[in-house]
């Protein structure tokens, strides 16, 4: 199956950059890899341009314009220009394991997605040596949460995968998920009303689980770092509630703003790969 990879990114180069590399290292590479930017200026969009020269597999630049923080909008963008029959959706601050891919496509199921972890850094974790060394994390690394998730077993992985499918677990995040695509068409994405931080992922879980879908929870197996930045919960009143509740009232499956209003852009003209116009 080919797989496409979906990278949301705004205005971090060096994040970015080190996602990309670690994608460009996996044993088994996707077919493509999709940049979806809410906005970044034109430091992020040079950077792709100069990794693309050597990039091993299709690179694509999404770009939509910086009108506040809309990564909905953009996951869509880059879910629409995918042409892959698998998507991971990835955050552009998550450092790859070499097998992440290749574990991604052991734990696809049809009528599953995939849920994957990841290895919390803190404020004491030293961001450089992943940044700027490359260097994983591993069980006694300093400044990390969750110690269990560095350990990659596949055979815990699988039986994990097993105990899970089909239950209703908590702690959603849209940071490191697998799913078919014809099932993202068919929950018309995410929904875009959600605007600014966080419940996105939450929705489009539950509209999943509406349609049928249910979930494989990965632990062991598809491991990635998130590098430490200041979180962006909100305060107050959360927003995106109001849409999180109409939803459910209305028990809506596809979304009405979703991934649609972006497919006819990218059928008339494609997302070009960066490669080709770097030569």
């Amino acid at each position: 199956m080919k797989i496409s990879i979906v990278v949301t990114t705004y205005n971090w180069e060096s994040a970015l950059a080190c996602v990309l590399r670690s994608i460009s290292r996996q044993i088994v590479l996707p077919y493509e890899v999709i940049v979806a930017d809410d906005g970044s200026g034109e430091a992020t969009a040079a950077l792709i341009r100069t990794m693309a020269k050597d990039f091993p597999l299709i690179l694509k630049h999404s770009w939509q314009e910086d009108i506040g923080y809309r990564v909905a909008s953009s996951r869509n963008r880059g879910i629409a220009a995918a042409i892959g029959d698998y998507v991971i959706i990835l955050d552009g601050d998550m450092m790859l394991n070499p097998h992440y891919v290749a574990d991604h496509m052991h734990a696809a199921k049809p009528g599953f997605y995939v849920q994957g972890s990841r290895i919390m850094t803190t404020p004491d974790f030293d961001t450089d040596e992943l940044l700027l060394k490359n260097r994983q994390p591993h069980f006694f690394t300093k400044g990390i949460l969750k110690r269990r998730h560095t350990f990659r077993a596949p055979w815990l992985a699988k039986l994990r995968l097993k105990k899970t499918e089909g239950r209703k677990i908590n702690g959603v995040a849209s940071c490191n998920q697998g799913w078919w695509r014809q099932d993202l068409l068919a929950l018309n994405g995410f929904d875009e009303r959600f605007t600014g931080w966080g419940r996105e992922d939450e929705d489009i879980q539950l509209r999943a689980y509406r349609m049928g879908l249910k979930r494989r929870d990965l632990r062991y197996a598809a491991l990635a770092t998130h590098v430490y930045h200041f979180k962006l919960d909100p305060t107050g009143i959360d927003p995106n509630e109001q849409w999180m509740h109409d939803n459910t009232r209305r028990n809506i499956i596809a979304c009405e703003l979703g991934l649609d209003n972006h497919l006819r852009d990218f059928l008339r003209n494609p997302l070009p790969d960066l490669r080709i116009q770097t030569q």
